[in-house]
């Protein structure tokens, strides 16, 4: 007698996870989702089907084996998990909570097909945090070598490479504009989203590592990349300095005093702590009524911090419909879950003035939408004759970022037309020895996606050092893009350790 299948039942929705009251979130800094139970990790484990083929690593930028850490989370196995995670990734615990899996990972798990796809950034978050409360840490054998290497920028680029480097036996220091190290997930993510204490955490990983951190140092005014290599002794830098330079409407009134951008806000409030005042007198511009121009994720941050420091309104305003908004869906419901008011489809045209040199409004326009541009979204069209007034005592720009100009105004690093460092393939600048990624060579993008070009980065130097640990081999690129001889480059500075 033929033996019966057994037909595998997968709950149709993700299992939820536990969050604070949106009434008493609202005010204040505390984490507001809670993470997963182990039941509940447990169970949404189970919704992964182990695809042969994989679609969630190939979605993934830095292609985590996805299926593997959830099978050991399956057999209860957390350390293993960790362990396949931390292959890949340096920061899972990071990762797991402001990565946009909905367009990476999950956008492409089988199981969304037709159902719910795998909460497969929880459960990341789950393994993640539980390395910390346990103090895990993937701390190789490392064979030292005499190569220094300077890393410049503290963000999630310049993490993953370091870490890399450190790992290949490599002498690492971090230079850091701030006085922490992080960057934009220390300044620019609010602790409701992603709590200090996590990126601690993961930051003394790389202590463990040897990874030295220097702090309050601005690369480009206290000494120069060229300086690096010419006469500090680094045999390779890489560049991740992002891209932290706020945009500005441009409209009458910008200058105002309650005009700022959401950067700014966001640095006063994370980084130096005015979220704690009276403890830290840190002068922060605090309004009644604050409106937060633009839909994107750091646009929602602001918005809720504006209210956590004690805004009576807070409105969001915004050119395009809700469907057009680049900011994560679960944000703009957390959001909306707090009290933020949303105007879509309306644009500022001017700010006005108290007549004190303050605003006191915002001249806005409504808009409709017409035909797709070049990002795929529809364009806003102003709506003739619609011009009306919106009562404002505080506006912050949150229409996004370019690269600082410091870069092209102190080194010789060739720059594309809009400012960011101009690389080839490999992630190799015009400057033999000199490597760039994340944000000052792509403009914008997500945490995952600029510690891969960390790690990307740092394959490239281990091979223009002669680090042999099977990294893949520094190619060149486009050998014309800069007229240097590839193998001059390569073998001229390989030294024996």
């Amino acid at each position: 007698m033929a033996k019966k299948k057994t037909i595998r039942t997968i709950p149709q929705e993700r299992t939820p996870m536990r969050e604070q009251d949106p009434v008493e979130r609202a005010k204040n800094f505390e984490e507001v989702a809670c993470g997963y139970h182990p039941d509940d990790a447990m169970r949404e484990s189970e919704r992964c089907l182990m695809c042969p083929d994989q679609p969630c690593v190939s979605g993934c930028p830095v292609g985590i084996d996805i299926p593997g850490f959830i099978k050991k989370i399956g057999e209860k196995d957390l350390r293993g998990a960790y362990d396949i995670l931390t292959e890949t990734s340096l920061l899972p615990a990071i990762c797991g909570r402001v990565c946009p899996q909905e367009n990476q990972c999950e956008g492409v798990c089988t199981v969304g097909d037709s159902l719910e796809p795998v909460a497969i950034g929880r459960l990341e978050r789950f393994v993640g945090d539980a390395a910390i409360k346990e103090g895990w840490a993937n701390i190789p054998y490392i064979e030292t070598n005499c190569f220094k290497v300077g890393i410049v920028g503290s963000g999630p680029a310049g993490m993953a490479c370091a870490a890399d480097m450190a790992k290949a036996g490599c002498e690492v220091t971090v230079f850091e504009a701030f006085h922490q190290p992080g960057g934009v997930l220390r300044y620019g993510i609010p602790d409701f989203r992603l709590p200090n204490t996590v990126i601690d955490a993961e930051i003394e990983n790389l202590r463990k590592l040897g990874v030295r951190f220097e702090c309050n140092t601005l690369v480009g005014r206290l000494f120069t990349v060229e300086q690096m290599i010419t006469e500090l002794g680094y045999d390779s830098v890489f560049v991740g300095v992002g891209a932290g330079y706020p945009t500005m409407l441009g409209i009458p009134g910008d200058s105002l005093n309650g005009v700022l951008s959401a950067n700014e806000l966001l640095t006063r409030c994370n980084l130096m702590r005015a979220k704690e005042f009276p403890s830290f007198d840190t002068p922060q511009p605090i309004g009644k009524r604050v409106a937060v121009v633009g839909a994107g994720n750091t646009a929602m941050d602001a918005m809720r911090v504006s209210l956590r420091l004690g805004a009576e309104k807070v409105y969001c305003i915004y050119r395009r419909s809700r469907k057009e908004a680049p900011a994560r869906a679960e944000e703009v419901h957390h959001a909306e879950q707090e009290g933020i008011e949303f105007h879509w489809l309306t644009n500022p045209v001017a700010v006005l003035d108290d007549g004190k040199g303050s605003v006191r409004g915002m001249r806005c326009v409504r808009m409709e939408l017409g035909e797709p541009d070049d990002s795929g979204r529809r364009r806003p069209v102003q709506v003739a004759g619609s011009e009306f007034d919106f009562e404002t005592d505080l506006i912050v720009y949150a229409i996004g970022t370019n690269a600082n100009p410091i870069m092209g105004q102190t080194s010789k690093l060739e720059l594309n037309k809009w400012g960011y460092i101009r690389t080839d393939q490999s992630l190799a600048t015009s400057m033999a020895g000199v490597f760039a990624g994340g944000d000052i060579v792509t403009g914008a993008a997500t945490v995952i996606e600029a510690m891969g070009a960390g790690r990307r980065a740092a394959a490239s130097m281990k091979s223009y050092l002669g680090i042999r640990d099977g990294a893949k081999p520094y190619d060149g690129g486009d050998e014309k893009l800069f007229g240097i001889d590839v193998q001059e480059r390569n073998f001229a500075r390989v030294r024996v350790a």
